[in-house]
């Protein structure tokens, strides 16, 4: 292009060479900044607890790979989702991660055609870090009310909340019947729909990605999200024989039945209530707790596979890793089964934060929203803190400037029936 330009301009040669000479020191030193911005892979997990980890209270559960990533760098022991305006907490959720809003300011953004004028103004988690001159990457599932496949320079495998119903798979088990579901029988669907379970194949594109991104110099955004442990709660079968139902501990705070279930919007008709007979019994809780227990735990494998796909890649070095889950799960805490509650095990979850100069192995019981992930990214890419982003950047903890939260109190809502300051 250089030498077309010379060959038309051949009277002002100088200014040619001047222009050309400009050319050549600008490109270097653009590609030396994006360089030096530091790769982001956030890894998003569904309906998983923050008591789901090994390492962070769970002796039951079997999680090497989430372990190692919670030792490597420094994990938040009480991060919270804000809740939902509607039964799909995960929406809500989502949104708000996105946006960077709280809960009822993304609520008045959630509706598509808002959030896709959301998106095309740059406001949108994603296109805030294309502007950034990231290269940004998705797999999994979305449930935002927007096209992933515009958010994000390339994306694979968009899922929706869940998989197809599978009917089989509710009010049950009834002790002494024969239970009507298998987890691990790929003919019910679900995960198995396509032919490979689904948490392999976001596994799958994200080594994919990595190395696509190895032979790039623009620094990379990851959006790896998982479906699991979200039910369908089905994995291969070595997975499930981990946990026997016998050996599964139920919950200290167990009810046959919640007394106020009717009035936080969580009896018999909400979807995910149906997944356990009523009134719950210890061994249908064991059961779906046994799911629960290995589904995550064929999450945390391929979990395992990205980072060492990401070790080979020679990117580790300069990425920082993010890990949480988009709300917590009840499976039989309290009479409950699903998310739509404002308990500890439905808004807590676990995130873990890994980077350079990340204290390894540190935990911080500062409260934190699982959404300031997306205002942290953010500042790692330089880019300044829009004004309409309400959640903070939990770098101040992570350099050791700041030990206390940045809220004042911890806020949880659901529909108009619950409400949580803690």
């Amino acid at each position: 292009m250089r030498h077309s330009l010379f060959l038309r301009l051949r009277p002002v040669i100088p200014v040619a060479l001047t222009l050309g000479l400009l050319v050549s020191t600008i490109r270097p030193a653009l590609a030396a900044a994006s360089q030096a911005k530091p790769n982001i892979l956030f890894i998003f997990a569904d309906d998983l607890s923050h008591e789901m980890i090994h390492t962070m209270g769970n002796d039951r559960i079997i999680t090497p790979n989430l372990d190692r990533l919670a030792e490597s760098g420094m994990a938040f022991t009480h991060a919270y989702n804000m809740g939902s305006w509607s039964g799909a907490v995960c929406v809500a959720s989502r949104t708000m991660l996105n946006t960077g809003r709280y809960i009822w300011h993304a609520h008045a953004v959630s509706n598509g055609k808002v959030l896709e004028q959301e998106r095309q103004a740059g406001r949108f988690w994603s296109e805030q870090l294309k502007q950034a001159g990231y290269r940004t990457y998705m797999t999994g599932k979305w449930h935002v009310s927007v096209d992933a496949a515009k958010a994000f320079d390339v994306a694979r495998h968009i899922r929706p909340g869940m998989p197809k119903q599978t009917p089989d798979g509710y009010n049950r088990p009834h002790p002494g019947q024969p239970d009507p579901w298998d987890p691990a029988d790929p003919k019910f669907g679900g995960f198995w729909e396509g032919g490979k379970h689904w948490s392999e194949i976001v596994a799958d594109d994200a080594i994919d990605y990595l190395q696509d991104a190895r032979e790039r110099q623009s620094p990379f955004f990851m959006y790896i999200a998982f479906n699991a442990p979200h039910d369908p709660r089905q994995s291969p079968q070595e997975f499930v024989d981990l946990y026997p139902p016998e050996t599964m501990p139920v919950p200290a705070d167990f009810l046959a039945k919640y007394p106020y279930e009717d009035d936080i919007g969580c009896g018999p008709g909400l979807r995910d209530e149906k997944l356990a007979p009523f009134p719950r019994t210890r061994y249908a809780v064991q059961v779906h707790r046994q799911e629960y227990h290995a589904i995550t735990t064929h999450m945390d494998l391929q979990v395992g596979r990205i980072l060492a796909a990401l070790q080979a890649s020679g990117k580790a070095d300069n990425t920082w890793i993010f890990f949480t889950a988009d709300h917590g799960l009840a499976v039989g805490h309290h009479g409950l089964m699903g998310k739509q509650n404002q308990y500890d095990d439905s808004v807590r979850v676990p995130f873990f934060v890994v980077g350079p100069g990340v204290p390894k192995g540190k935990r911080l019981d500062a409260a934190v929203y699982l959404q300031d992930i997306m205002p942290t990214t953010l500042e790692l890419a330089g880019v300044a803190k829009p004004g309409h982003v309400e959640f903070q950047s939990v770098l101040p903890f992570v350099r050791g400037q700041r030990v206390e939260s940045f809220y004042p109190a911890v806020y949880g809502g659901y529909l108009k029936l619950q409400r949580m300051v803690t």
